[in-house]
């Protein structure tokens, strides 16, 4: 703590007292899953509430319906909650991006939906770690610096949408047009249990290949039909060969099908793809082209690819090495050792940094086990956190650069 001055310390003083471990509880009582529109609602209500202690311009916006393929191959208009942004001093020199998430993976009729405090100095509850603790981290930095010597210099937009669990796609503009004209952004995903960060991250690509064949009957004239499921099984292995040590490919599930005296006319391949690069997004393309033109013609079936490459791989350019190291040394001066590393998940922090913008995107709590019943939250690192975001952003305003 000696490396810090004065108006540091007051900083992190403030940040620290902010009632963060309420707010995490008050938050993760209600339920957000992606889909849960009114537990949406309810909690973007809240959020506004909190955040509209801070100065600027706070709007709720409408999400714009995102396309999804049903199991009979249909095409719909799937609704999400609204996603909350504040503007703070945009003609401020120093602008920067901090963005978050208010939707869980747990659905309204999920078994996990309460919380418990655990003698070890843990929580477990739905969003505790992922991602309701982070986004009171965030807002008491932000207080802090409001009452820095600091406020007048910096500038920021806050994100925070309702549907990064399901890969942000009716978000992806608004951060894209937020990210223009920052130095940079951080995002409030959790960090691991020990503290390490997410470092470079690889991207991400959903797909739903839609199989029409034609139907006939299984014992009577079975060459007469053209078999949908055989023709989705088929491009699912043949998709997997292109599989390398920088790209995994998981078929995750086929729908359709019907009677077993009935030959299927109708299939739909659901398929994951993990690219490390660019390069193994381009890769990735040109083999689902060719699979898909073989396999339309080997069977002899219709075939639509719908959904692409949602998250670019997220490396760790020059820009945002210096803004990892200014993390670093924030964290140095409150005692912390930080440490990064890569990871296969992805979150908006790829979508930031295709923009050109420098992120760190786990600047939420300590926590684990996100994604399931068993998810916890350290809640000693809620005012630890809080600080170093604090300071971090401190110090970009002070300098004015990375």
């Amino acid at each position: 703590m000696t490396a810090l001055t004065s108006p540091e310390h007051s900083l992190i003083e403030i940040a620290a007292d902010q009632p963060l471990l309420a707010q995490v509880e008050r938050w993760a009582a209600i339920n957000s899953g992606t889909r849960n529109l009114k537990g949406l609602a309810a909690v973007a209500g809240e959020l506004a509430d909190a955040f509209s202690v801070l100065p600027g311009e706070l709007t709720l916006i409408d999400a714009p319906g995102v396309d999804t393929v049903g199991s009979d191959g249909t095409i719909t208009a799937i609704d999400h909650g609204q996603h909350l942004h504040l503007s703070v001093r945009p003609e401020a020199a120093v602008r920067i991006l901090l963005t978050g998430h208010m939707d869980t993976v747990f659905p309204v009729d999920h078994p996990f939906q309460t919380i418990t405090h655990r003698p070890d100095g843990t929580i477990n509850g739905p969003g505790v770690a992922d991602m309701k603790s982070g986004l009171a981290i965030m807002r008491a930095a932000l207080i802090a610096i409001e009452a820095s010597p600091m406020a007048s210099r910096i500038g920021y937009d806050v994100l925070i949408n309702s549907d990064e669990e399901t890969g942000s796609l009716s978000s992806a503009q608004l951060i894209e047009r937020l990210a223009g004209s920052k130095i940079a952004a951080l995002t409030y995903e959790p960090a691991l249990p020990d503290g390490t960060l997410a470092g470079a991250r690889g991207g991400t690509g959903n797909f739903s290949i839609v199989v029409r064949g034609r139907s006939a009957h299984a014992g009577r004239n079975p060459d007469d039909g053209r078999n949908a499921v055989v023709a989705a099984a088929d491009i699912a292995i043949q998709l997997t060969r292109a599989r390398s040590p920088t790209l995994s490919v998981n078929p995750a599930r086929i729908d359709g099908g019907g009677p077993n005296n009935v030959v299927p006319d109708l299939a739909i391949l659901r398929v994951n793809f993990r690219p490390a690069s660019s390069d193994e997004i381009s890769r990735a393309k040109a083999h689902i082209d060719a699979v898909v033109a073989n396999a339309a013609r080997l069977h002899d079936v219709n075939i639509v690819v719908h959904g692409g490459f949602n998250r670019p791989p997220k490396p760790i350019d020059p820009g945002a090495a210096k803004l990892f190291a200014l993390v670093k040394a924030a964290g140095a001066a409150l005692g912390l050792d930080i440490g990064w590393r890569a990871t296969g998940g992805v979150c908006d922090g790829n979508n930031i940094a295709a923009c050109g913008v420098p992120v760190v995107d786990t600047m939420g709590a300590r926590g684990g086990a996100i994604h399931s019943a068993d998810e916890f939250l350290l809640v000693d690192s809620l005012a630890e956190r809080a600080a170093l975001s604090a300071l971090t952003i401190f110090r970009i305003a002070e300098r004015g650069h990375l």
